[in-house]
């Protein structure tokens, strides 16, 4: 499976315009539209309970990851895996509801179809020190390990501060390489 398409699909057009999502939204080649992972496993529950899924290479990689941190000290825990089309439509619909501006939304959450966690190949990250999905995971000795080792273990950090996406940073967001590199075929 290639995740990544650099057109947005024909199907998403509904999804986006129920949002008010402008049609040429991911137009720019910086923000590529994903497919839907289908080969998912379970991989653990996040700090919630709820089990997270990955796609099975990327979870075999996570794994892998996870326990080299562990050897080093380092605890790793997974906050979000796999999210679906319709999830991510839901997580914007619902702060839309609660009064927040769709440009601001769009600035941390990709629309429907643009999320690299629709792949299965993309982790949210934190570590005991830290609220999740907190600007001061970059403060840790967890976030420190990632940006020594994580390419070693096929992950990257896609969304560093300025990135060319629009999203804000995210210091707790990996990914593997193949999104970075998607395989050609």
């Amino acid at each position: 499976m290639n995740a990544v398409r650099r057109q947005p699909r024909p199907d998403l057009a509904a999804t986006l315009a129920d949002l008010g999502i402008p049609a040429d939204y991911g137009a720019d080649s910086h923000l590529p539209c994903y497919e839907e992972a289908r080969d998912l496993v379970e991989v653990e529950a996040n700090f919630t309970g709820k089990v997270q899924q990955l796609e099975r290479d990327t979870a075999k990689l996570w794994h892998g990851m996870k326990l080299a941190a562990l050897a080093d000290g380092i605890e790793l825990q997974l906050v979000s895996g796999f999210r679906s089309i319709a999830r991510q439509k839901e997580l914007i619909a619902e702060k839309l509801a609660a009064g927040k501006a769709l440009g601001e939304i769009l600035k941390v959450v990709a629309a429907p179809g643009f999320s690299q966690h629709h792949t299965g190949m993309a982790l949210d990250l934190t570590t005991g020190d830290v609220d999740p999905l907190s600007e001061d995971f970059e403060t840790t000795p967890a976030f420190r390990w990632l940006n020594k080792h994580a390419r070693e273990h096929g992950f990257y950090l896609p969304y560093p501060r300025d990135n060319p996406s629009g999203f804000i940073y995210e210091p707790w967001h990996w990914a593997s390489v193949q999104l970075k590199h998607p395989r050609r075929g």
